[in-house]
C-alpha cells in the first residue's frame, strides 16, 4: 500500500473522529488539532507530525474540519512533496443532524450550535482541481 494522506473535511460532530477510529485507526497516524491542548501554535505542531510520519513512510489522517481549499492546499503540498497519495474524505452531513450529535457530547467535545453552523456555512466540497488524487463523499446520518 502507498502512503496516504488523508485530509476530512466536515463540520464538527460530522462523524470524522469516530470513522477514523472504526476505518483508518490501524493504518493511519491520527492527526487532529482538537487534540493538542496546551500547544501555542497548533498548525506548526500539525505540519511537524504530518512531515514526520510522511518521512518515515506512515499514512496520516487529518482530522479537523478543513473548510476551503485555501485551508487544505498547504497539505496538499506537503503530501505531494513526500510522494503520498492525498485523498480528501468529505463528510456530508446536514447542520442539524450535526447538531443533534453535538448535544450528545460531553464536556469540551461539545460546541456551541453556532459554531457548527458557521462552518456549515464556510464549507467546500473538495475537489481534484485543489490537487486530491481522491475525493471520497462520507454521508453520516443523525
Amino acid at each position: 500500500m502507498s502512503v496516504e494522506l488523508i485530509r476530512f473535511v466536515g463540520m464538527q460532530a460530522a462523524g470524522k473522529s469516530t470513522y477514523y477510529a472504526s476505518h483508518l485507526a490501524a493504518t493511519h497516524l491520527h492527526v487532529s488539532k482538537d487534540l493538542m491542548k496546551n500547544v501555542r501554535d497548533r498548525d506548526a505542531r500539525q505540519r511537524k507530525m504530518i512531515e514526520s510520519a510522511l518521512a518515515e513512510g506512515r499514512s496520516v489522517a487529518v482530522d479537523n474540519t478543513n473548510p476551503t481549499p485555501m485551508v487544505r492546499a498547504s497539505l496538499i503540498e506537503i503530501g505531494r512533496r513526500h510522494g503520498a497519495r492525498v485523498i480528501a474524505y468529505f463528510f456530508e452531513t446536514a447542520a442539524k443532524d450535526a447538531v443533534v450529535r453535538n448535544r450528545l457530547r460531553e464536556g469540551r467535545a461539545r460546541v456551541p450550535d453556532v459554531v457548527i453552523y458557521v462552518t456549515a456555512r464556510k464549507i467546500v466540497p473538495p475537489t481534484l482541481e485543489e490537487g486530491f488524487d481522491e475525493v471520497r463523499v462520507v454521508g453520516i446520518t443523525a
